[in-house]
């Protein structure tokens, strides 16, 4: 167990250890680079400056309770958060499915690191961090879970100024989160727009035309959900991409519909 403060070394793993709790430590300019844990868990401590690079964990607690961190049940009065300032996370092995927990990064790098299958994230925060590479099936929230809300002491995640232009978004999920407050990838792959169903509503006539009856019903499933998940999450808007407009069309009606969608009125990308 890591404990009080370490700063301009590399983190020092005795030979043979692979498990490793941090209890209200902080960490600065800590080199954590390469190194393979088992089990990482982190409890109310702050790392700054630390460089994650090529670090690979299998199991992975960025924000834990007092529970996992004491070995005691939690009392779900308080959940102290963990802090990720001007960290690089460069080729570093998310496990899928990591608990995030009450974490917060701020002016963190993810640059090609092995984020996919991550939706144990309703408390993480972000605010002016940089996505490069794939992130694929992860969801960002700009609200914790109502169970939670009391524990840590907020009814709003942080989640600002985040820069994604950079990055290959695949199945990667915004809610209630302000999409203006961000930097994404434009066009030719990417189209930040308003006034969803309006814009479905619009293209069905297009869809309808088709000869195909699959691909209309593909069609019509994954534009139903669009609209539905961008009015319940994010005011009627959402960061739109050709595969939004079904995965399993031919990428050419892809590239038609998404074409027809942006051109509806009130197009409000960045690209």
């Amino acid at each position: 167990m890591v404990r009080g403060e370490l700063r301009d070394q590399r983190f020092p793993l005795p030979a043979g250890v692979t498990d490793v709790t941090f209890d209200r430590a902080r960490l600065v300019n800590v080199d954590f680079t390469g190194t393979r844990f088992r089990f990482f868990i982190a409890y109310g401590s702050a790392f700054d400056g630390c460089d994650f690079s090529g670090t690979a964990v299998e199991q992975l607690v960025m924000g834990g309770t007092y529970a996992a961190a004491h070995g005691k049940e939690r009392d779900g009065a308080t959940w102290p958060r963990t802090v990720f300032r001007d960290c690089v996370f460069r080729r570093t092995r998310f496990p899928d499915l990591t608990a995030f927990g009450n974490v917060r990064f701020e002016r963190c790098t993810f640059d090609r690191s092995r984020l996919r299958l991550q939706t144990n994230t309703g408390e993480a925060e972000f605010v002016d961090c940089v996505f490069i590479g794939r992130v694929r099936g992860m969801n960002f929230w700009g609200r914790p879970h109502d169970h939670d809300r009391a524990a840590l002491g907020r009814d709003r995640n942080d989640f600002t100024g985040n820069d994604f232009t950079a990055a290959e978004l695949d199945g990667v999920s915004f809610r209630h989160i302000d999409l203006r407050a961000q930097r994404f990838p434009g066009l030719p792959g990417y189209a930040l727009l308003d006034r969803i169903a309006e814009r479905v509503s619009a293209v069905l006539p297009l869809v309808d035309g088709w000869p195909d009856g699959e691909h209309r019903e593909e069609a019509r499933f994954a534009l139903e959900f669009l609209a539905d998940s961008a009015y319940a999450w994010n005011d009627d808007q959402a960061l739109v991409s050709p595969v939004r407009m079904g995965r399993k069309l031919p990428p050419a009606l892809r590239e038609e519909l998404f074409t027809a969608f942006r051109h509806t009125p009130s197009d409000t990308s960045r690209g």
